[in-house]
């Protein structure tokens, strides 16, 4: 990681300066504890039950409104043998059976990376598993966080060697990164596409019953419910959440209950489609017309990928029996229902959902649908957010505002940007196409290239994280992209009838991504090949070789470890410095969360009279960073339980433990108790301390216990001081001193890299959130210091 990069750079040069950093600005090791307390949270059968319930609303809202459009986009023109009806169902049936229930609901959602998913969760899994990650900024003290779960390899072992191959080349790591940033565009789409194709088909039910209609009504009703349903995404889904389920659950009900009524009423004969010869039968018979319908077919899976990213709320044993004791058999009921009215009636296929219902409950049911449109919709959005929050977090997507819409729920965020250009280009789509087959080419292509690069991520899955046998690696694999390429080769002849809207779209979003991506890790790599040695800030003397001013200097940076170019710039152009230095490093991890009692690490650079310190802020891709004054706050309170442990350290070494590395936690928390006289206030931080001045040899446990009462006794004393200086160094004030730097294309680069450096990633710079923003600083409280830097 970041430890080893460094070590191999300076390889060639050791000598007594290396030593010297390597001392005195130590790794994070022991200040990160260890707390393995992962358990597996069991849930009773009531409980179960309620939670399937629940996620029926969440979940599976997307993939239950499917049946309002799948036979009009797999017959757009006309039937013309009532037998393809079999066989379009046939494949129907076959693909619920083979995508959502077999391949989703039971394999690839138990990838979920704690219970989040998407394509960015199972990147993080692989993150931890395998040093695939392009920006180094993690070390081995993260891996001891308890949400920090990962296996160990044989060295010989296949999944040993699949992680040395990944390894090997930076080339393979960034196109491990550019197919999860593919997948993660796909869905983005998703989130564009769904509402404009689920809306529009459900309130052209309208039209149905009135077919002198004008289709520019049907159009206006739908765009002011799409805009309506973006109007309310900033209130949550939190207050309306509970009217997700019982809607979900009714429209289910519902459709399973009028697919009984017309299989027994129109032909029970199409049960037939549950054998697989009336698909052969269907390509022999239809030919390329029959290869290109599974476009169509397709859109009977869609909403699979969303199924999987709105895991995070629920079990996987929840989701797994809502699907197979409710979805799962109403759809095949209602596409069954569909296909037997079909039977009777070939040339109704393109409004096919709203002919068969019986006449009786035609208006209640079009109530239904259009709110099961909606839901689904919102599931789809919420998707969308999620995972560019979780892109957010990897680096990958310029900064924005994330908003949290419940107290309860961690994962219910809201990005007001994101959806502002979801509603626009949603009501371009709709308005713009107008009819549904149109969307729903471009929904297919979408869907088919999410699922593709789901099937790769998971090959690697099944290798470094579960370590599956080769043949069942090999057997999910082969099964999978048999399918889905099937399915593949049959939208791209639809590229051009809408099938290109979802690639324009990713490409655009792709581009944004990407640039950003490089230029984070430019950045990074800048401040770390440019960092300042710790000999260096020794040679300028306590004082820095400046005035020190009272008061707290947060420098803010990207580096865990090494002092930051940024601050040799300041104290090179500046004549003074605040009495008290921390530097500020806030990173994210591939993990889903960071618990908020390791969140912090504390230590001290170079001697106690320099009065400098770190403090490594750690987030997972699920967390906010919340605008409020908790974080500062935070920071403060671990600095002071820092330097009570340093202190009581001093007196408490009972150990051979007692290292050039520091304490253990637990010894440290012994001291802190019995010296403290049970003031146990900051008990709970889980922090051990590495301080250069506090290191002493190793002594024998008698002489330890003969000078214990002493040492203690100073220790308070320099406790007590020190802390009464760092309270008055923040009464004094805190200035936030954040580094902006600008990174540019050197003039003998290619020209698409100046467009990316220079254009596309200075514009995104420039309309994203700042740093000051985000850390909620006051603007009389912040200092920028700028630097460019050649590329």
């Amino acid at each position: 990681m970041e430890g080893r990069v460094e070590l191999d750079e300076d390889n060639d040069n050791k000598g007594s300066m290396w030593v010297l950093d390597q001392k005195l600005d130590q790794p994070m090791d022991e200040e990160a504890g260890r707390l393995r307390n992962m358990y597996r949270e069991k849930f009773s059968a009531i409980l179960l039950l309620r939670l399937a319930f629940q996620s029926l609303g969440v979940v599976f809202g997307d993939l239950g409104t499917s049946p309002l459009y799948v036979f009009y986009n797999t017959f757009p023109h006309q039937i013309k043998d009532p037998e393809d009806v079999i066989g379009a169902l046939s494949l129907i049936i076959y693909s619920l059976t083979l995508i959502p229930l077999l391949k989703y609901v039971f394999v690839v959602c138990k990838a979920n990376d704690n219970g989040q998913g998407g394509t960015f969760a199972l990147y993080s899994l692989l993150c931890r598993h395998a040093n695939v990650k392009i920006i180094p900024n993690q070390h081995r003290t993260d891996e001891e966080l308890t949400t920090y779960s990962r296996t160990t390899f044989r060295e010989q072992s296949y999944a040993a060697k699949t992680k040395r191959w990944l390894e090997k080349h930076v080339a393979r790591k960034n196109a491990l990164l550019l197919l999860v940033l593919v997948g993660t565009c796909m869905v983005i789409g998703d989130g564009i596409l769904t509402p404009a194709i689920s809306v529009l088909s459900a309130v052209g039910g309208i039209k149905v019953n009135s077919p002198n209609m004008n289709n520019d009504v049907v159009i206006l009703v739908a765009v002011v419910v799409l805009v309506g349903l973006f109007s309310m995404q900033h209130y949550g889904t939190d207050r309306v959440g509970w009217l997700f389920a019982p809607i979900v659950l009714l429209w289910f009900l519902l459709i399973g209950g009028i697919g009984i009524f017309n299989i027994w009423k129109y032909n029970s004969g199409v049960l037939r489609a549950f054998s697989p010869v009336y698909i052969f039968r269907y390509f022999r018979r239809n030919g390329k017309n029959g290869w290109t319908s599974l476009g169509g077919i397709m859109l009977s899976i869609t909403g699979t990928e969303a199924l999987f990213a709105d895991l995070s709320h629920f079990p996987v044993s929840a989701v797994q029996i809502a699907f197979t004791l409710v979805v799962f058999p109403c759809l095949l009921l209602a596409y069954s229902g569909q296909a037997a009215y079909l039977m009777h009636n070939t040339g109704h296929a393109s409004d096919a959902f709203y002919r068969s219902i019986p006449e009786g409950i035609y208006w209640p049911m079009f109530i239904v649908a259009t709110a099961a449109a909606v839901v689904a919709s919102q599931a789809t959005i919420s998707a969308t957010f999620s995972v560019i929050k979780q892109a957010l977090a990897h680096g990958c997507f310029p900064r924005v505002k994330v908003v949290h819409t419940s107290k309860k729920f961690l994962g219910q965020i809201y990005i007001p940007d994101i959806n502002w250009i979801l509603m626009i280009l949603c009501i371009a789509v709709t308005a713009g196409f107008r009819k549904q087959s149109q969307i729903g080419n471009a929904y297919g292509t979408a869907v088919v290239i999410v699922m593709l690069v789901t099937t790769l991520l998971m090959t690697l899955i099944m290798i470094l994280v579960w370590r599956c046998h080769w043949i069942l690696v090999l057997l999910f694999t082969g099964l999978s992209l048999v399918v889905e390429c099937t399915y593949f080769s049959a939208v791209l002849f639809k590229v051009d009838q809408g099938g290109w809207v979802p690639l324009v779209i990713a490409a655009a979003f792709l581009l944004i991504m990407y640039v950003w991506h490089y230029g984070t890790v430019k950045r990074y790599e800048f401040e770390m090949h440019s960092k300042v040695s710790m000999a260096w800030i020794l040679g300028l003397g306590p004082s820095l070789g400046l005035v020190r001013v009272p008061g707290i200097g947060l420098v803010y940076t990207e580096l865990a470890r090494g002092v930051p170019h940024i601050f040799s710039h300041f104290i090179t152009n500046l004549p003074a410095i605040h009495s008290v230095v921390v530097f500020v490093c806030v990173k994210y991890l591939p993990v889903y969360t960071v618990p908020e009692e390791e969140r912090f690490l504390v230590k001290r650079i170079g001697p106690k009279n320099f009065h400098m310190f770190r403090c490594v802020a750690r987030y997972g891709y699920r967390d906010l960073h919340k605008k409020d004054d908790d974080f500062e706050k935070k920071l403060f309170d671990n600095l002071f339980t820092f330097v009570r442990l340093e202190a009581m350290m001093e007196g408490c070494s009972d150990s051979d433990e007692y290292s050039l590395y520091g304490q253990q936690t637990e010894q440290s928390r012994d001291c802190l108790m019995n010296n403290n006289n049970g003031n146990t206030t900051s008990s709970n931080m889980d922090l051990t301390i590495s301080s250069v001045d506090s290191i002493v040899p190793v002594r024998s446990p008698v002489h330890v216990n003969n000078t214990v009462g002493s040492s203690s006794q100073l220790s308070t004393q320099t406790e007590t001081d020190e802390l009464e200086f760092l309270k008055n160094c923040r009464d004094a004030g805190v200035v936030h001193i954040l580094g902006n730097t600008v990174i540019r294309a050197s003039r003998d680069s290619r020209i698409y890299k100046k467009i990316a450096v220079d254009y596309v990633y200075a514009f995104l710079r420039k309309i994203c959130r700042e740093h000051s923003v985000i850390f909620n600083i006051p603007h009389e409280s912040l200092l920028n210091v700028g630097q460019i830097f050649y590329v």
